[in-house]
């Protein structure tokens, strides 16, 4: 983020069309809620579809990636247990139609350049507007509209979905998440330690706490 300050960082590694990423904020917004001190995310994106996506950046959708009927149901199944259990209302149960590069480029860039709660409100209104309202947050119309609500200028954000150069930077922090271990999301780190998932505020907590 571009604005260095003292606050506790979280970092989260995420995707948006991923439903227990959303779900996880969901629960992460009841652990900042019951904290006296601030708490913020230091997101990471990370590409879900990349086994799928070609050298041109589209997605083969038609593309093995190992994922049955079986996997998917029981994904959904998993998603209305946890939506319940955090009270979260949902549109659909998995999106996997959707591309969410652009809107990760679009979030990148924010983060880079703009301040933090920029970022954030931009970041909350695009899994809203995938989650509970069923928008198609790779389409750059919808992105620019979010942006704009956030205070951003919509030419900004066309620009940034044209740069190369910005585009391989988030390739590069794709990579770089591989690195460091990461091979599914959500994943909330905090000085060392890691708990993947769309897990409890209690578990968050003892991350970040060690209670």
């Amino acid at each position: 983020m571009s604005d260095a300050h003292s606050t506790e960082r979280l970092t989260v590694y995420s995707d948006y069309v991923c439903p227990f990423c959303y779900l996880g904020r969901a629960s992460l917004r009841r652990y900042q809620a019951s904290r006296e001190d601030p708490l913020e995310v230091d997101w990471h994106p990370f590409d879900l579809r990349s086994g799928k996506r070609k050298p041109d950046g589209t997605i083969d959708h038609d593309a093995d990636d190992g994922k049955d009927d079986d996997y998917y149901a029981q994904a959904r199944e998993n998603v209305r247990r946890l939506s319940e259990e955090y009270d979260v209302e949902m549109a659909q149960e998995i999106a996997t139609e959707v591309d969410s590069l652009p809107a990760q480029v679009v979030s990148y860039y924010l983060s880079e350049h703009h301040p933090y709660e920029t970022w954030l409100a931009f970041d909350e209104a695009v899994f809203e507007a995938l989650w509970t309202e069923g928008r198609d947050i790779g389409d750059e119309a919808v992105l620019v509209d979010l942006a704009e609500e956030a205070g951003v200028d919509g030419e900004e954000v066309r620009s940034a979905l044209d740069d190369d150069a910005l585009r391989a930077e988030v390739d590069e922090r794709f990579a770089e998440a591989q690195r460091q271990g990461v091979t599914g999301v959500p994943t909330f780190a905090y000085d060392g330690y890691a708990a993947r998932g769309a897990v409890p505020p209690e578990q968050l907590e003892r991350l970040v706490e060690g209670v």
